[in-house]
């Protein structure tokens, strides 16, 4: 939750039941940023039976067209989702290089 509540932005996707009128959450995404030169993209995702949707484009375009984004640079980190997110125009960085990082505690 700390997470969460220091996020710039959080998205949700919500499924809601016809009939009972229920919300389930189904996908979210958060994005770390002081809302100015950089924001990094982070915890994306939809549930797997919802998956296949389209749901993920739908997510991904809200965020990077808000309003709130209009950045220097947005940064996303993924294992297996490049092709997907290089539909939406992030690509390797430029100048890997210059990236260093500090693993904390716990860090895989």
């Amino acid at each position: 939750m700390k997470s969460i509540n220091n996020s710039a932005l959080c998205f949700g996707v919500y499924h809601l039941n016809s009939i009972n009128k229920e919300k389930k959450q189904i996908g979210f995404a958060r994005v770390i940023s002081d809302l100015v030169t950089h924001a990094y993209l982070q915890d994306v995702f939809i549930l797997s039976s919802y998956r296949k949707k389209g749901l993920g484009k739908w997510l991904l375009g809200i965020i990077i067209n808000d309003e709130k984004l209009n950045i220097r640079r947005l940064m996303c980190c993924t294992e297996d989702g490049q092709s997907f997110y290089s539909q939406f125009g992030f690509s390797l960085l430029d100048k890997p290089s210059l990236f260093m990082q500090i693993k904390g505690k716990g860090a895989i």
